[in-house]
């Protein structure tokens, strides 16, 4: 903690920092790591979002937090957001999620009144969390990006498939539009499983779906750049790195990863950023195409990410720390990266790593070694050690009642009598 500390004593830490958030993310480990940066320079964090107990509220470097309630208007959020305003003083807020940040976006002129935040070009965060107006963003700007299509109904997307082929990536276009237990990514492997994520993923009212060529390749392939931008859109901050496992495999959120330099990525990040006016702090994911040799762009998060501890320069420097020295008035002071330096998710990484075992990508040797490098670990920490606590008595109260349901469901239906077959019909006819 000497770097942490050292920092601190040129930090002005007297403005509080207040994380938003609006999904539901009980086990948001992004949370956390905010909490933890932040609060060992000595700077006041406070939370609002929907959860009244995440881990994150046992975390010795949480000043405390409210919780709104689900299904809030947005007055409703404005007018707690104000309450916190007047018990906190003037903070700096943080989006976490793809809805808190549309929030701000559509709320800025109000909120801007009572927070700190960067102020982007109206829409655009709004723009950048579609999966339709980003992909437009890049053939605009000549960024690589996979084949996209939105089809506008179920027969459309059948007819789409057969031209493309499959395996086929469907996508929300907008998390916020999708029924609340959507997936947000599925990779169908044939048209069963396409329709199926199709009717899931679908909207009441609108088609909000997008049909996504599928760029073959392993975790590794997967590309991330974390940075952060000033009033002026220059990168004042910015790490490149690579996905080692995913939750769910293969294509969700990284569960282990290091960091490594690309200067393609940074290179093309920083000239779309620029050419768009971006503010703030930015995650990104990119896939290398081994087919045609890019690095195609797969989605913009126009906010902080849960990896963004990956990315820590060899001063302690993180987008977070970037983020408040701006809105404080203070420069953000150069910052090599770590090169090789990884990150984890625990206890998830464990079970991505089961099924990667499972299905032969992984062996018991080549897990072991991953681990070599890994220098934190999103919830176990020694300075910190309650939220760790608190996950894992969450993960048993929710994991052990769906397991005994479960195991009774079984048995009832073992101990049933099993339905007649038709064919089973037919012989019963014959020997009557």
């Amino acid at each position: 903690m000497r770097n942490a500390a050292s920092a601190s004593a040129r930090v002005n830490t007297s403005t509080p920092l207040l994380i938003f958030g609006l999904s539901r993310g009980t086990f948001h480990h992004g949370a956390l790591g905010i909490a933890r940066s932040a609060g060992r320079l000595g700077i006041p964090v406070y939370r609002i979002s929907h959860e009244r107990w995440p881990p994150l509220s046992f975390s010795r470097y949480s000043r405390g937090g409210r919780a709104i309630p689900s299904g809030a208007s947005d007055d409703q959020i404005i007018v707690a957001l104000r309450e916190c305003r007047a018990k906190i003083g003037r903070a700096i807020l943080v989006p976490i999620d793809d809805v808190s940040s549309v929030f701000v976006d559509e709320h800025a002129s109000e909120l801007s009144v009572d927070f700190l935040f960067p102020r982007q070009p109206d829409g655009l965060a709004q723009a950048l969390s579609s999966k339709r107006e980003m992909y437009e963003m890049c053939i605009a700007h000549d960024v690589p990006t996979p084949w996209s299509a939105f089809p506008q109904s179920e027969a459309e997307l059948l007819e789409l498939s057969q031209q493309r082929g499959f395996p086929a990536v469907l996508k929300c276009i907008n998390v916020g539009d999708a029924p609340a237990h959507a997936p947000r990514v599925c990779i169908a492997a044939d048209r069963n499983e396409l329709v199926a994520a199709y009717r899931a993923m679908q909207g009441a009212d609108i088609s909000n779906v997008m049909l996504q060529e599928y760029v073959p390749g392993t975790p590794e392939s997967v590309w991330m750049f974390n940075g952060y931008f000033d009033a002026r859109s220059d990168c004042k901050l910015g790490f490149t790195g690579k996905k080692i496992r995913q939750s769910p495999p293969y294509t969700g959120v990284t569960t282990l990863g290091v960091c490594e330099l690309n200067p393609v990525v940074h290179e093309t990040t920083v000239r779309l950023m620029k050419a768009i006016s971006y503010r703030g702090i930015l995650d990104i994911g990119y896939r290398f195409d081994a087919r045609d040799g890019q690095y195609k762009l797969l989605d913009v998060n126009p906010r902080i990410g849960g990896t963004f501890r990956l990315f820590v320069g060899t001063n302690e420097m993180d987008v977070l720390r970037a983020l408040y020295l701006d809105m404080t008035g203070a420069e953000a002071p150069p910052s090599a990266p770590q090169d090789g330096r990884r990150w984890i998710v625990d206890p998830m990484d464990l079970a991505s790593s089961l099924v990667y075992l499972k299905r032969g990508d992984l062996t018991v040797r080549s897990w072991l070694r991953s681990f070599r490098g890994v220098r934190e670990a999103a919830w176990f920490t020694l300075d910190d050690p309650l939220p760790f606590l608190a996950l894992w008595l969450r993960l048993l109260s929710d994991w052990l009642p769906r397991r005994i349901l479960a195991r009774r469901s079984r048995s009832t239906a073992t101990d049933a009598p099993l339905p007649a077959t038709a064919e089973a019909k037919e012989r019963a006819a014959v020997r009557q």
